[in-house]
């Protein structure tokens, strides 16, 4: 034991200044014979020393004559008590961070740690734990933020059990970086509402997607055709984030996670590609914690800064009770994501459904209201778990630290209930302010969640960030021309235009229809007057897959036969019959339900599809040669 501070701890379990005069004179005698004289060794002597230091004190007049007879028949300490070990990882990463700063001065440290909540997380992640460790997930972390400071609240860097090597106890996970799943999803639906790309509730599209080799899966695997982008970020579907970073731009989004305070992924946004919105970079618990916080903190700050924004509301978190934000107050008048962007943002992930609770959570006046997001990284390796109130973030990981996966490893049924645990530890806060000065109320579409244009009938009114006022206007609304009975569509060429009927008409794409109209009330588009004439009917059919330029690995069956490829096709005519062909030779025809299962070849090929009305769709696509890749 070096110091008074670790022996203190050591020999009584408690803090210098909570010592008795008999403890403190058992300590001060100690260090004069360290060899020979201690508590396990030579007690009699030890405590011949110790009483005649306290008669001593008593011949000096420091203590009186009572003290110094009951401090006498004190005991002397038993077994040494283990030294409090409420963190660890903090401390080593002090320890990292001093040698690599090189500092010069005292090692003592005090951190913004709050000790009570310290332990009570401790005690959550440690009983969460033992449930995880039963399916082989090892560790976890957890990491508290103060949103108005930036200070480390509760740091957890992993469960601490360092006589079981397999829980690689040691790593502090809160600053790996690790795969971060769908966790930053929000931050790139926050970009988009912030640069006038979309609106809070823009319809986005969910079918089955291939993009330049890639082909993203939804969780469950299934499609909705079309879905809110709010609902999509609160249901965390795949392919709407992809086609919306396809939107954004990789390099774009990369920038603004950098500004944001990402600094783990360091290579170009080529490396990355469309995958970082579902975990391709990586990210730090701390870095990830941060952003939120900052986040939170610009839109608290709205009405002290009259609706002006600083730059320095973005940092990173501060674990040193030093430490302070910095401020140099330089508001602007626009910030890094707008009020209105991240208000709408934080509103969406507050309806994330609840592990258990099936949204019956509202219903409780109770209930804390917390925005929160969860992430699965590739393989089950990480499940992540972030939840934002305009008072705390808190942020927890779960996995294993050598990158093993789990089945069931998941954000939202590993690291969730452990979140949310932490946060009934914390008091209850009101919810974000609504930044009115960053919110203009324009008319949208109630279908689509577009900018409502001339053919929009069905419209409501939204307060949207003020780059939603140069939003697209919404694309799936036409007009329809139709014979005077109403049920048929015609042209100039086989009606007069004084006896049509002119009405607005709610189109989707074909793929999107496909899928929407399977969940949704959808009203398909009247057929043509039989004999019309066809030009300018616009796209009525469309291929589900193959998508262009595929590249197919066919399965081998149990058997050992080569397994078929399913190829698929929409069309708007529900009767509508479809003519299938592989490299200009017929393969079969559909109706109705336009799927048909062939074994092509292994190589390049040419599908073409062809309607009754002539429309045809050509698309190449390759089928790869499972010998060569075995």
């Amino acid at each position: 034991m070096v110091g008074l501070e670790a022996a203190s701890w050591r020999y009584y379990g408690r803090r210098p200044d909570q010592l008795s005069w008999a403890e403190t004179a058992t300590l001060a005698v100690l260090p004069n014979s360290p060899a020979l004289i201690h508590p396990g060794r030579n007690r009699q002597r030890l405590l011949e020393k110790r009483n005649a230091l306290l008669h001593k004190l008593w011949s000096n007049g420091t203590i009186d004559s009572a003290t110094c007879a009951l401090s006498c028949i004190e005991p002397l300490p038993d077994k040494p008590h283990p030294l409090p070990e409420f963190a660890p990882h903090l401390l080593s990463r002090f320890r990292q961070e001093y040698r690599l700063r090189g500092e010069d001065g005292p090692t003592r440290l005090k951190t913004t740690i709050t000790g009570d909540l310290q332990q009570n997380v401790i005690d959550i992640v440690n009983r969460h734990h033992l449930q995880l460790k039963a399916n082989g997930i090892n560790n976890a972390a957890a990491l508290v933020l103060d949103v108005e400071t930036g200070h480390a609240l509760a740091y957890v860097g992993n469960v601490y059990r360092p006589e079981d090597p397999e829980l690689e106890a040691y790593v502090d996970i809160i600053h790996a970086p690790r795969s971060p799943g769908s966790t930053l999803k929000p931050l790139l639906y926050a970009g988009m509402l912030n640069d006038g790309l979309m609106l809070p509730h823009t319809l986005l599209p969910d079918v089955p997607t291939h993009i330049a080799g890639y082909t993203p899966q939804n969780f469950d695997q299934a499609y909705d055709g079309g879905v809110p982008a709010s609902r999509a970020l609160a249901r965390s579907l795949n392919i709407p984030a992809v086609k919306t970073l396809q939107l954004y731009r990789s390099d774009r989004f990369l920038n603004l996670l950098r500004q944001l305070g990402i600094t783990t992924m360091r290579k170009p946004a080529t490396h990355y590609g469309l995958s970082m919105i579902l975990g391709g970079g990586e990210t730090t618990l701390w870095e990830l914690a941060g952003v939120y916080a900052s986040m939170a903190r610009t839109l608290l700050h709205q009405e002290q800064y009259s609706g002006k924004y600083d730059s320095d509301d973005y940092h990173p978190p501060m674990y040193r009770s030093g430490d302070k934000k910095p401020a140099k107050h330089n508001l602007a008048r626009f910030g890094l994501l707008d009020a209105g962007a991240i208000w709408y943002t934080f509103n969406a992930m507050e309806e994330v459904m609840r592990p258990g609770e099936e949204m019956l959570w509202q219903a409780f006046a109770s209930s804390k209201r917390i925005a929160w997001k969860t992430g699965t990284s590739f393989g089950f390796r990480d499940g992540w778990a972030v939840g934002v109130t305009p008072q705390f973030v808190v942020a927890v990981w779960t996995g294993n630290a050598d990158g093993e996966g789990r089945p069931g490893l998941t954000g939202v049924s590993a690291a969730a209930p452990v979140m949310f645990d932490i946060f009934r530890l914390l008091p209850n806060t009101l919810p974000f302010p609504v930044p009115n000065d960053h919110l203009n109320t324009i008319a949208v579409c109630r279908q689509s969640g577009y900018r409502a244009g001339e053919h929009c009938t069905d419209r409501d009114s939204l307060p949207v960030p003020q780059a939603g006022l140069r939003s697209a206007v919404c694309p799936y609304h036409q007009l329809i021309h139709l014979d005077p009975s109403g049920k048929y569509r015609v042209t100039a060429d086989c009606e007069q235009p004084d006896k049509m009927l002119h009405k607005p008409w709610f189109v989707l794409p074909p793929a999107m229809e496909y899928f929407y109209r399977a969940t949704h009330a959808y009203e398909p588009l009247p057929p043509y007057l039989p004999g019309c004439a066809t030009e300018d009917r616009g796209r009525a059919m469309e291929l589900i897959y193959p998508r262009p330029n595929a590249r197919i690995y066919v399965p081998v069956e149990l058997d050992g036969s080569l397994g078929e490829t399913v190829f698929k096709a929409t069309h708007r005519s529900p009767n509508a019959r479809i003519f299938w062909h592989l490299d200009a030779e017929f393969i079969g025809e559909t109706r109705d339900f336009h799927q048909l299962s062939f074994r092509p070849k292994a190589g390049k090929h040419v599908l073409t599809v062809v309607d009754e009305d002539g429309e045809q769709i050509r698309l190449n696509f390759e089928i790869l040669d499972k010998s060569k890749d075995q």
